[in-house]
């Protein structure tokens, strides 16, 4: 059975939306509390989005940018899972959703992409598509490659799998890796039975 650590290595936009996340007691963590915060994210995950360019030096201005294309990304999840619930780290003060599709595609067109055709000579290696950048700009290539993967997820087949979890204190999105599945984790599902036992548990007393 795939969990969210499985799903998740196959849609980098999990990761950038993933940075709000509950810290285990009911409250909420921002792996992008500041541009330090935003530094370090940016030092383990962009490569994820850009490839092996080197990520540039992050400031207050490019923290800014990066949180709001994240809110853009959020508001978009929300829109693509709803009628269900939204995440409840984020579910009363979304962006609106013409705002987040206008600095997403902003964001994309930062940086023109010009595809690639590779061919290995190896023996029945196939044809690969590669993205050639058109910019030497790397906070424009960042923000873009940020954008792209939003873009990337959001008009895939993967957005109708996509799910807010709805286990207790959990915040998280995530791609349903088969039809049962309904928390993000295994840890998640346990949490939520266990409180589902004791619901059902105090109701009887009460009764």
């Amino acid at each position: 059975m795939a969990n969210q650590d499985d799903t998740q290595q196959h849609w980098p936009v999990l990761d950038l939306v993933g940075t709000v996340r509950h810290d285990g007691n009911g409250g909420v963590l921002d792996d992008l509390a500041g541009p330090d915060a935003t530094a370090a994210w940016l030092a383990e995950h962009a490569e994820r989005f850009t490839g092996p360019a080197e990520p540039p030096a992050p400031d207050a201005d490019l923290h800014a940018e990066v949180i709001a294309l994240r809110r853009a990304a959020r508001a978009l999840f929300a829109r693509a899972v709803s009628p269900g619930p939204a995440s409840r780290a984020d579910a009363h003060r979304l962006m609106p959703v013409d705002e987040a599709l206008a600095r997403l595609n902003a964001a994309a067109a930062l940086d023109p992409v010009t595809p690639q055709l590779d061919w290995p000579a190896a023996p029945d290696a196939p044809p690969l598509v590669r993205p050639l950048s058109s910019t030497p700009d790397p906070r424009a290539r960042l923000l873009a490659a940020l954008a792209r993967a939003v873009i990337d997820f959001l008009s895939g087949p993967q957005r109708e799998h996509l799910r807010a979890c709805q286990a207790p204190r959990c915040v998280r999105y995530f791609v349903k890796a088969h039809g049962r599945q309904e928390w993000c984790k295994t840890s998640c599902g346990n949490r939520a039975r266990v409180a589902r036992h004791y619901d059902r548990q105090r109701t009887g007393a009460e009764t």
